[in-house]
Order: structure tokens, then sequence, then C-alpha cells
């Protein structure tokens, strides 16, 4: 042995982890946005959730990923504990799939020249080839994503063949055959060799993979392993349990805990069956057998398998237990709680997630806004304290829902490869300030109502008529904002700015008519400038709107780049067609509405002239 084999073999350890890493990131991101709908209409059904865990795990090529992911779903209420269960042990099965996938090391393809294309030696190069032209070519939508998967395929082989290369010249040393001799004699310690590798790795596919590599040298037998292979579980299901714990729920919590429980539970039951079926003596064949890889992955395969047939009827204790070791929190619970615990770092690795998490919450932020600009309205034309005071707590959760996805996206960015992810996020900053900004418009404007109703100062039946007409504009560019970002809809995105081109026209022709009024005292004088001040405040969330408009064009165009409101600023300028067009249907709408309230002065007809400002609506 020298200091160059060891070498060797870290290096090789390190493409293998590396290769696996790549590979299962990629395939997440490839497929994170059937995730969450597929694990979400999971029924009460044990055996479909079981058969769901073992996909998934197969899919992404990672169980810890999938009960972290199962964690958040439990966190953010879409599953429910009892619902998680069979996904847990199907996890665990699923992630012996890797182990089947290794075992191709052993291919004997001596016989015929199409067995040679399954050798690692020959997969690995031929997975870094087509991983190269996919990301240089960019054929389709997914392409790199796609090549990143079989250039991790390519690595993860390269990475095991590197091993494989190392551990035969290490086993000429000795090393390799002294150190796993010795763990056939001491079952327990092969168990927590296996448990604190797979502790540092975090994976228990890895560390099952490196021993399908030592398993190379040709001196591994059955009696030295098999507790090395249980010892594996626990290791890597603590990891898990610590990643599910993190910030979380209870309920999150508790599916750590039951991974544990269910690792705890067949690593006994293995060992235990183990050595009852040796000492039947129906074992002998096996036991001093020297393993290689194939063995080693149909042994890991079927421990979980059996263990998952023995254990499965158990779920309902291990749940059970969970519930009084983990006790539930006492907290008074926001109407929004839902929605909220859906922001879960457990989904940075899986961006689709982590992205309908925010869209759900951002969607609840603009819903709350919305009804307190409603409320709003509602106070100016008969202030009631009550619907105050419940515009003010909504406007704390909105608040705090702000501030909740705002730090979620500053923590998810770095999480970020994919430039569609990258438009996404920067959409989701500008509408994450543009709701709350509403939220705060519909606070000003009862604060102006009660500011009239505390002074005992009425707006005329004519001031409020034509606020009436105004509001009803704010409804409007509210509804079209609301299916722009809902659907991204860029049809209602492109019918906002004819919507804001006439609100300003609406409160132009507004100030001219109350400035008339107050010199006829029709209008109270003291309600001028609250009356200035509204005015500004349905124009603000004219312009909430526009932006809101604006970020989702920026993101079906990401050409319109920085250039978006110098875009806008000439369609406002006039020239175009079809905007002018859709101003004029959008003008005639609701000026004829503001004409019906003009009252027959001395039996002449309403002045209906289209004022100077507004000749080229």
């Amino acid at each position: 042995m020298d200091i160059f084999s060891v070498i060797s073999l870290l290096g090789g350890l390190a493409m293998f982890l590396y290769g696996m890493r790549l590979m299962g990131d990629s395939l997440k991101e490839n497929s994170s946005g059937t995730l969450k709908r597929v694990m979400g209409k999971v029924t009460d059904n044990p055996i479909k959730a079981f058969a769901l865990g073992v996909l998934v795990t197969a899919l992404i090529q990672s169980s810890t990923a999938t009960i972290v992911i199962t964690a958040g779903l439990v966190s953010a209420g879409i599953l429910t504990l009892h619902q998680s269960l069979g996904i847990i042990i199907g996890a665990n099965v699923g992630t012996t799939v890797t182990g089947q996938i290794i075992r191709l090391l052993d291919i004997d393809a001596s016989g015929t020249s199409f067995l040679r294309f399954l050798q690692p030696s020959t997969l690995a190069p031929i997975a870094l080839i087509i991983g190269v032209v996919l990301i240089m070519g960019s054929f389709f939508k997914n392409a790199k994503s796609v090549g990143n998967i079989a250039i991790g395929f390519g690595i993860l082989f390269s990475g095991l063949l590197n091993m494989t290369g190392a551990v035969n010249s290490l086993s000429e040393s000795g090393v390799v055959e002294s150190l796993f001799s010795r763990l056939g004699d001491s079952p327990v310690l092969g168990y927590l060799i296996g448990a604190g590798v797979a502790f540092m790795l975090q994976s228990s596919s890895a560390t099952i993979g490196i021993l399908q590599a030592f398993s190379a040298t040709g001196v591994l037998q059955f009696n030295a392993i098999y507790a090395m292979i249980v010892g594996v579980y626990l290791g890597d299901c603590v990891t898990t349990a610590i990643v599910c714990s993190i910030g979380a729920k209870p309920d999150a919590r508790r599916v750590g805990l039951i991974n544990i429980l269910y690792n705890l539970g067949k690593s006994i039951l293995v060992l235990i069956g183990v050595t009852l079926v040796h000492r039947f003596g129906l074992l002998d064949s096996l036991w001093n057998r020297t393993v290689n890889s194939g063995i080693i992955a149909n042994t890991n395969t079927a421990f979980n398998l059996a263990c998952a047939i023995v254990l499965l009827p158990a779920l309902p204790l291990l749940e059970k237990i969970s519930l009084r070791l983990i006790k539930d929190e006492k907290v008074k619970e926001s109407k929004y709680k839902a929605v909220t615990d859906e922001l879960n770092p457990v989904f940075f690795h899986t961006p689709a997630l982590a992205f309908q998490s925010c869209y759900h919450l951002l969607l609840a932020v603009f819903s709350a806004a919305r009804t307190n600009i409603e409320r709003s309205f509602q106070l100016l034309k008969s202030y009631d304290n009550h619907v105050h005071e419940a515009l003010n707590e909504d406007e704390n959760e909105i608040d705090r829902m702000t501030d909740r996805v705002s730090g979620y996206l500053v923590q998810f960015l770095p999480h970020l490869q994919n430039q569609d992810h990258v438009a996404i996020m920067d959409q989701y900053f500008k509408v994450t300030s543009e709701f709350e900004r509403l939220g705060d418009h519909a606070v000003n404007i009862a604060n102006y109502a009660e500011n009239l109703h505390r002074n005992h100062t009425i707006l005329s039946d004519a001031a409020l008529g034509e606020l009436a007409v105004l509001e009803s504009a704010i409804i409007n560019i509210l509804d079209e904002s609301e299916q722009t970002f809902r659907k991204r809809d860029v049809d209602a995105a492109q019918r906002i700015e004819p919507l804001v081109q006439v609100i300003a026209d609406l409160i132009a022709v507004l100030k001219r008519n109350h400035l008339k009024r107050m010199s006829t005292g029709e209008c109270n004088v003291y309600a001028n400038s609250t009356y200035t001040d509204l005015l500004i405040e349905f124009q603000r969330i004219s312009n909430v709107c526009s932006n809101v408009g604006i970020a989702t064009m920026v993101r079906v165009y990401p050409e319109l780049g920085d250039h978006e409101h110098l875009y806008y600023d000439r369609l406002h300028a006039g020239g175009n067609v079809d905007f002018d067009a859709a101003c004029d249907r959008v003008h005639e709408r609701y000026f004829s509405l503001l004409a019906g309230l003009v009252p027959a002065r001395n039996g002449e007809s309403a002045d209906k002239e289209t004022p100077p400002a507004l000749e080229n609506a």
C-alpha cells in the first residue's frame, strides 16, 4: 500500500459522491414540478403511499430527499402525518435501486459485445458524451437538466471505477482483508461503522456503493458485511431526522422521528432474523462466501423488502409513539398559517416546490390586501370601528406574510441555477413589495375615513358618487392584476394599462369637479385635503397594478429587459392603435357612468364635454 493508492481511492470517492449528488439534484430539478402534485394526491391507503415512496425515491435517487420533501408537505398541511407513513417505508426500499444500478460492475462481457455497453467502463464515457452534447447543444427546454443527469451518471461510474482500481491495489497489502476479517467476528463493530459512514456521507446509497466497490477486492465475506449494511440504515435516517427538524413544525419533526423508529426496528429485526436463520444452519452456504457487488445489492434490497412487509402493519404504532414523544405547540394560529407553513427550506433543492409555495403565499397576500381595499371603500361610505380593526389585523398579517416570503426568497436565491427560475424569482421579488403596498394604501384610505368620521366631516353625495365610479375602476384593475399574476395572463396584463390611463383621467376630472363644488359651497372645504389625499391613494393603487402587469410581461417576454417602463411610457404617449382603441373603450365605459351622475341645472342637459386633458385619452 502507498500514498498514491489512498489518493486514488479518495479521488474516486469524491467523484462518486459528486456524481451521485449531481445526478440526484438534476433529477429532482427536472421532475419536481410533478412531485408535489403526485405526492399531494396520496390516499390513506398505506400500500399506495408505499408504492409512491418507492417510485419517487427511485426517480430522484435519494431517500433523504423524499422523506425531507414529505416532511415539508406534512408541515404545509398538504399531507397528513398518517399519509406520510407509507411514503417513509417506500423511500427506504426505493433507495436500494441505486445499488442495483451499481451492480453493473459484475457484468461479464466476455460473451457478447452488447454486454460491453452495459459495463461501467463503457457506460461512463457514453453518459459523459451525451451529457456534454445536450448541455452545449440546448436541443430542447430541459436539455441542460437532462445533460446534468447524464454527466452525473458518468462521473458516478468513473468514480466507482477509480475506487475499484484503488482498492484492488490496497488488497495486495492485506489491509482490506485484515479490516473486514475483524468485522466478521464483531457484528456490533460492523453495525457502528456502517452507521458512522452513512452519517458522515449523508447517504445510504453512497455507503452501499462504496461497499460494492470494496467487494472488487474479492476478500469481503457475507458475515463481515451484513451488519454494516444494517448499520447504514440508522446512520442515514439520523441525518434525515436532523434535516426534517430544523425550524420545522411538530408533524414534520414526527416524520423524521418515525423514520428513525422504523430503521431501528428494521435493524433489530434484521440482526435477530439473520442470527436465528444462521443458527438453524440456513445460511451456511452464504455465511463465509465471498460477496460481489450483486450480492451486496440483493442483500440490501432483500433486507428492506422483508422489513417493509413485516413492519407495514406496525405503522399506526409508530405514529402513536411519535405523537407521544413530540407534543403539539400551543400557539395562537394565524388564519394564514397553512399557506405560510408551505415556505419550508427543505424545498430549496426542488425549485418547483419552493416557487409554488411562494406563489400560494403571494396570492394570499394579494387577496388580503384586496379585501382591505374593499373594506376601506366601505368605511368611506359608512365608518365602522369593527371593520377598521379587522382591516388593521389583516394588515399585520400582510406584513408578516410579506416578511416571510421576502426572507424565504433571499434564502432561496443562492440555490437557483436555471435561468427560468431566476426570471420567476425576479418577478416574485417585484410583486412581493407591490402587494404589500396595496395593503398600505388600504390602511391609508381607512385612516382618512376615520379622520372624516372623527371630525364629523361628511363628503357630499356628488363626491361619493364620483368616488364610487373611481372605485369600480379600481376594482376592475385589481381583477385584471389578480388574473395577470394568478395565470401569468398576458392578455390581462395588457388590459391593465388602459385602465391606468383612464383612472388617471378620472382623477383629474374628479379634482376639477371637487374644486367647482367647493366654490359653490356644495362640498365642505374642510374635507378638501382629505379628498385630495384619497385621490392620490387611488392613483397609487393603479400604479401598483401597473407594476404587477409589467413584472409579468417581463417574465413572459424577457427581451423587454430593463426597458419595460420605456415601452409603457410610449404606449401612454399615444400612437399605438390597439392601445388607443382599448383606452377609448374603457374611457367610454367609466366616463359615461360619471356623466350620468351630473345633475341637470335650470332644465339644461348635463355637461358632458370632455375636458382638454382627456382629448387624447
